[in-house]
């Protein structure tokens, strides 16, 4: 998500405040009605017994509610400010059947029913997480490939509008447009695929500095268990997981848990006025971090910060509010369950409140043991990052996240790649950041990457060169953690942020119908383009089927005069990755490195298939990272 805060004119401001100030009295003349019930169905044989649904429709929280069903228990009914919700407690046993019951609602003489669905748990995969040896690749929906141009825009929605020639409407890309590419992916040495969100994001178009804009980045929910339909729907969605598994992929979910759309449905018509953050007048989020960990911090910078807006059109949910945050965290269940993603992604982690997310963390690690989480915690140095995920440091408050995003080794790699070598420049930068690892409680689980749909795109902040890229691509695939390649780098998609986001989210070339390229095939590729792809494709795909340098042990030496030199291995191999940074050719010395070297001969250089059958000294030309396979 991007961290720009929005301006917005005070008239504006207070119209938005108002629309979730409306009275919660007006439902009164409303026939009574139940429309919808969360989580729209559930299953047996949960490790956790305990379900809360929310029920909603006009003067449905102003009934007494009973449920008649062999094992399942109403503990407790909830009600709030707003008539028109009510909030039931169940317990399920442990060896309750599945089926359908009936939920009855009565007041007086009045009656509602609804019947609700247990289902039987399946033994599809599901929750198998990613680990330091797989390979994700991020794609935004939208901008990737249409598969099914009859999903393309509805009449029905807030926002109808589909226009490739505008670059802040929806293009099209779909779902189906993804799975008809699994075979792409396979080929690049793609092990799992991160989606930007794809929950339903039935928004209008907002004003952004005098733009018109969409909400094609998918990170302004609107129903939380609705996929857009313009992605296909929960059905397409099932089907690409299923696909993807078929073919040993993983799939990763976007996770949003900080904010809602403007045109949710229930910020239309709230629960409660603590639904949301609210403030006297419209409050951005400062988008500092620093109040979070400050021991002498300001509460009321703490606040902003925490309970700001992340824009006007993206309501800031209360999570201390105990319904909100069970909300939020029975969709997560529910979304692992039903769909079977084998991960998740949350964005804007740092802005959630600490304790939910570690209850949200521990529901879903206690249901799916293997399951892997990884949020966007954008910082500028190791100790903040390690805040927000497990980590060996006494901060007061103790995160159970198992990884993060790897922010502050983005940073160092792209500085790297961009300046000179010095005693804190350049590669020297990259080998600070990993020798603080000792602050994570297992830094293998982080996720690195050199850009994303929020960045300025990779190939163009180093200058479009291709031994720079080269050498960064070689770092991503051989460093320690979870690499992650955002759609187009493989095949040198470029752009800055500059004049908007949109830049570095464009089309990928042959996903639409008319694109006169087709970059998904070598022959639509140029020469240049094919260099890369295939680059990435040796590198990505030695490294699946080599347990030493994925998750092996990691050796790195100080950098000196340029050249960095770090070693990956195991019991039954070794590579080592020797990096000139510099403008020249240069031949290293290797007595330094006899700690890992001794007992190897020779090696094979894995990009090029040539063998070194001398290690005394080996020549690095300017610009680039060898993969030494080492032998004896």
């Amino acid at each position: 998500m991007k961290h720009q805060a929005i301006s917005l004119a005070f008239a504006n401001g207070l119209a938005l405040i108002g629309i979730l100030l409306l009275s919660l009295t007006t439902h009164a003349q409303k026939k009574a009605a139940i429309t919808r019930i969360d989580p729209t169905f559930w299953w047996v044989g949960m490790k956790n017994q305990n379900l809360q649904l929310l029920v909603y429709g006009p003067n449905a929280g102003t009934y007494s509610y009973s449920i008649e069903y062999p094992g399942v228990q109403l503990v407790k009914t909830q009600k709030v400010e707003n008539p028109n919700y009510a909030f039931l407690d169940l317990t399920i046993a442990p060896d309750t059947k599945p089926g359908s019951f009936t939920i009855t609602g009565r007041n007086g003489n009045q009656k509602l029913t609804r019947k609700y669905e247990l289902k039987a748990r399946t033994q599809e995969a599901k929750a198998q997480g990613i680990t330091s040896a797989d390979f994700v690749y991020l794609v935004l929906p939208d901008r990737f490939s249409n598969g099914d141009p009859k999903n393309d825009k509805f009449k029905d929605m807030a926002d109808p509008s589909a226009d490739r020639n505008n670059p802040f409407l929806r293009h099209g890309g779909d779902i189906q447009g993804i799975q008809n590419h699994l075979n792409y992916f396979e080929e690049l040495g793609v092990t799992a695929l991160w989606l930007n969100p794809i929950i339903e994001n039935n928004q209008p178009l907002t004003d952004e500095g005098g733009q018109m804009r969409s909400a094609y980045h998918g990170y302004a929910f609107t129903d939380h268990y609705a996929v857009d339909k313009r992605l296909g729907g929960n059905e397409a969605y099932k089907k690409l997981i299923q696909a993807a598994h078929a073919k040993g992929m993983k799939v990763v979910q976007d996770a949003v848990y900080n904010h809602v759309g403007i045109n949710h449905w229930f910020i239309k018509d709230q629960p409660s006025k603590d639904w949301v953050h609210q403030f006297p007048t419209y409050t951005n989020t400062s988008h500092k971090f620093q109040p979070i960990i400050d021991p002498n911090g300001s509460k009321a910078d703490w606040t902003v910060m925490m309970n700001g807006w992340f824009t006007p059109f993206m309501p800031d949910l209360n999570q201390n509010n105990p319904l909100v945050a069970n909300y939020l965290i029975q969709h997560a269940l529910w979304t692992v369950e039903h769909f079977g993603v084998d991960a998740w992604r949350i964005d804007t982690y740092m802005y959630n409140d600490d304790q939910f997310m570690n209850d949200c963390n521990q529901a879903l690690l206690d249901e799916y043991p293997s399951i892997h989480i990884f949020g966007e915690s954008w910082v500028n140095n190791v100790v903040a990052q390690a805040r927000f995920t497990r980590n060996n440091i006494s901060f007061p408050f103790k995160s159970n996240q198992p990884g993060t995003l790897d922010f502050v080794l983005f940073n160092a790699m792209n500085d790297a790649l961009n300046q000179k070598f010095g005693w804190d420049e350049g590669v020297s930068k990259v080998h600070q950041v990993l020798a603080l690892d000792a602050v994570y409680q297992d830094p293998m689980k982080l996720v690195t990457f050199l850009d994303n749909h929020d960045m300025n795109r990779y190939f163009s902040v180093i200058g479009e060169d291709l031994d720079k890229y080269k050498m960064g691509l070689t770092w991503l695939l051989t460093t320690r953690g979870i690499p992650s390649l955002y759609y187009g780098t493989e095949i040198l998609m470029k752009n800055f942020k500059d004049p908007s986001d949109a830049e570095v989210r464009r089309d990928f070339p042959g996903g639409f119908a008319g694109d006169k390229e087709n970059k998904f095939t070598s022959a639509g590729r140029n020469e240049r383009e094919n260099d890369a792809f295939n680059f990435v494709k040796k590198l990505a795909n030695y490294r699946k089927n080599t347990p030493a340098l994925h998750s092996g042990k990691f050796m790195q030496f100080v950098p000196q005069e340029g050249l960095y030199v770090y070693f990956r291995y195991d019991e039954s191999k070794t590579v080592m990755v020797a990096t000139n940074s510099t403008d020249k050719e240069a031949t290293m010395k290797t007595e330094r490195y006899a700690e890992r070297l001794t007992g190897f001969s020779k090696a094979q250089n894995v990009l090029t298939g040539t063998t070194l059958n001398n290690l005394t000294s080996i020549s690095i030309p300017a610009k680039t990272a060898l993969v030494l396979e080492l032998q004896k």
